[in-house]
């Protein structure tokens, strides 16, 4: 079955539901967990770079503007890490075997790449639902994923708009 279970997680209901799987099927198969955490520059959570401002423009910025810049990375670095020691020490807890990683960079190719040098059997990842357009735009890192992993890959998928949009509740509350 599998032994070595890569987890990528970031801190969101889907990274939640992500660890929660992966929790559950390593203790069911006594199976090790690499929780991986990638902070990434792309991501839209993430700071700009100074002198680029959100509507793309350049701006003049000062020193003062790289170091604010840099403190919030820090700030970030330091909430990966936390959100990784807390989700290791539950798995811990409840007798499983785990550790974790905080990768800066694409977070598509440090999944694959880890889980090759790991040698991983699994990798669990969350999946946004994104289509169309908006996954050209924004890249579909479990699709990367899917095509170049060195391993079988479980994709969680996350609450995707549409469906949340047309459930009976929102419909009902439409009425």
């Amino acid at each position: 079955m599998f032994h070595k279970v890569l987890v990528a997680v970031n801190n969101s209901e889907i990274g939640q539901q992500v660890f929660d799987q992966a929790l559950a099927l390593a203790k069911a198969t006594n199976a090790e967990l690499m929780l991986l955490y990638v902070l990434s520059p792309f991501d839209e959570r993430y700071p700009n770079p100074p002198g680029i401002a959100t509507d793309g423009i350049y701006a003049p910025f000062t020193p003062d503007d790289v170091n604010y810049y840099l403190g919030q990375w820090e700030s970030l670095k330091r909430e990966g890490v936390e959100f990784l020691t807390l989700l290791n020490n539950k798995a811990i807890a409840q007798g499983v075997n785990a550790q974790y990683t905080q990768e800066f960079g694409d977070p598509s190719r440090i999944i694959c790449d880890l889980a090759r040098s790991w040698q991983a059997d699994l990798i669990i990842l969350g999946r946004r639902g994104l289509t169309g357009i908006s996954e050209f735009f924004l890249g579909s890192v479990s699709n990367y994923v899917l095509h170049h992993a060195p391993c079988s890959v479980l994709a969680v998928q996350g609450v995707v708009d549409a469906v949340k949009e047309n459930s009976p509740a929102t419909l009902a509350g439409s009425a």
